[in-house]
């Protein structure tokens, strides 16, 4: 009776000890094959110590699971037009923070067949599709569905790519012949921290151009993901024999980070310290920041603060062709033979709400630009000290008067097809517009106003599905003539480049290069739409206008 009454004593020590296990959290990101974040993949824990939880991933792909009970759990993801996936036997012990990384496969991905299951496989696996080293399986579930199980051994491999670009002369109408090479690296170190390496470097006028950017990001278990990089521009004007120093050189040290708060609110931060040598020497500071706040899976409101124009051309993977020099900044222009560095504050809040296969988003937004950057296009050089050449784009740079405006945007998404997705998007705000025709260039800048401007843009993007050609055409109309587009800012969905614009990247099969070479087409401002003339200091007719006319079209190796 004494040890009976002992051994019940042990245990009521003991179980209060065990219930006071701290929680766990799973954490982690969702990915395409090509390593593109999947925003809105459903991620659902299941597990004996937790009856089921369900979550979505936000713009990073990323997910979070916290407050879990120590234990053995399966994930189960799903995201639209990728085959679903599973990973089970997931241990978590008392107070772990577990990273679990997902790579998703489309169904052209995965058939790939191999041998079959053969009669000594005879477990609880159904049928397995086996393809080259490092596929994923697809396997069938007992409920009849099916699950890719990936081990993410593909987030250790290094990934690379060589794109060679070059431009057809589009007479007069912007857009240069000259060639350029980009490159990338990308290499996992420590299974949470990606060391990449990029550039583009331009060649073919004599008058050398590259830019070079390498970067640092840690994804920590506790939401935190630092990131460090630096860049070294040097871009070079026509005119550089009768300018001196008009060649550009800049650095830039770029330092964030992105934290979670519970589940629900997310931070991101960071600024870029730039040190420019252009006809003189010049600093700049230039913060930006975001946070969003996660009232459901489905909405979620976000506040943006940023202090440059962003080029998301870089951000957008397959979606928009590899950066070329004319989008590098910093942005400059001249106006009497004295440099001027653009300066842009931004500030946006945006509500976003996710029904089914719908995404909608409205925004809020206020812009100032000081000393911004306009595109020229036509014979023009740097003695008139108005105007600064750029001859990899065909076009030059003009100054013209400050912006300052409001406005708001409407974004509709919907995924059509399985490989198809329509975006609208409508921007309201002030554009810049020259309110006097037929001025001279050196005097054009005292007959620019902000002028009140309606914008839609219709955007489709897709995949065809044996070919496997990626794709996207988009038109942006404007209400009235404009020097800028609307929404300078705008980084959501619904995001394109004024009028009409078409991307296409093909793989090419070539024997043993099969489903690593590809062809790019990039198509931009095809109609030469917006072009507003001006009178130039030689008596030629010049042109201001939002987005030149470029015909570019290359081939990219990736490994």
């Amino acid at each position: 009776m004494i040890r009976k009454l002992g051994f019940l004593m042990l245990m009521g020590l003991a179980l209060p000890a065990w219930s006071a296990s701290p929680p766990g959290t799973i954490s982690g990101y969702v990915r395409s094959a090509g390593g593109t974040p999947q925003m809105g993949a459903a991620v659902e824990l299941l597990g004996s110590a937790v009856l089921s939880s369900k979550v979505f991933t936000d713009d990073r792909g990323f997910y979070s699971i916290s407050g879990l009970l120590p234990g053995t759990y399966s994930l189960k993801i799903s995201a639209p037009s990728f085959l679903p996936s599973l990973r089970e036997k997931v241990g978590l012990r008392p107070g772990a923070k577990l990273m679990v990384n997902v790579t998703l496969t489309t169904l052209f991905e995965a058939i790939q067949l191999g041998p079959l299951r053969g009669p000594a496989d005879d477990d609880d696996w159904k049928w397995t599709l086996r393809s080259v080293a490092n596929r994923s399986i697809l396997r069938a579930l007992p409920d009849g569905s099916t699950a890719i199980a990936s081990e993410g051994n593909d987030d250790h491999d290094l990934k690379g790519s060589l794109v060679f670009m070059a431009g057809s002369g589009s007479s007069g109408f912007g857009g240069a012949s000259d060639m350029s090479t980009g490159f990338s690296l990308e290499h996992s170190l420590m299974s949470s921290g990606t060391l990449s390496l990029n550039g583009n470097v331009g060649y073919g006028s004599g008058l050398p151009a590259a830019v070079l950017r390498t970067s640092y990001t840690n994804r920590l278990s506790n939401g935190f993901e630092p990131t460090v990089a630096f860049t070294v521009r040097r871009l070079a004007s026509p005119d550089v024999n009768y300018l001196h120093g008009s060649s550009l050189q800049a650095l830039t040290l770029m330092t964030s980070d992105r934290m979670t708060v519970g589940d629900i609110l997310e931070l991101k931060f960071g600024s870029e310290l730039q040190t420019i040598q252009f006809m003189g020497r010049v600093n700049a500071v230039k913060p930006f920041g975001s946070a969003d706040l996660h009232i459901t899976p489905d909405t979620v409101i976000e506040y943006q603060y940023a202090s440059s124009i962003p080029n998301t051309r870089m951000e957008k993977g397959f979606d928009s062709s590899p950066s070329d020099l004319s989008e590098t900044g910093p942005r400059m222009s001249i106006t009497n033979f004295a440099p001027a560095l653009e300066r842009a504050h931004h500030q946006e809040v945006s509500v976003s709400q996710r029904i089914g296969k719908n995404s909608m988003q409205a925004a809020f937004y206020s812009d100032r630009v000081v000393d911004p950057v306009l595109t020229g296009v036509g014979e023009s050089t740097a003695l008139s000290g108005d105007v600064l050449p750029d001859i990899y784009s065909g076009t030059f740079s003009y100054q013209g008067s400050d912006l300052e405006t409001h406005g708001l945007r409407l974004v509709l998404q919907r995924k059509l097809l399985a490989d198809l997705t329509a975006t609208l998007d409508y921007a309201y705000g002030g554009a810049l517009d020259l309110s006097r025709p037929d001025v001279e260039l050196q005097d054009a800048r005292e007959w620019i106003r902000t002028e009140r401007r309606h914008a839609v843009a219709a955007k489709f993007s897709g995949t065809i599905p044996h070919a496997k050609t990626r794709w996207i055409a988009s038109y942006r109309w404007t209400s009235g003539p404009a020097l800028t587009p609307v929404d300078l800012f705008n980084t959501s969905a619904g995001q394109s480049d004024p009028y009409l614009n078409v991307f296409l990247r093909q793989p090419i099969p070539a024997g043993f290069l099969s489903g690593h070479m590809e062809m790019l087409v990039d198509l931009r401002n095809l109609l030469a739409q917006g072009y507003i003339p001006v009178m130039g200091s030689d008596g030629r007719t010049v042109y201001l206008v939002q987005s030149a006319r470029s015909v570019r079209g290359g081939v990219a190796f990736n490994f």
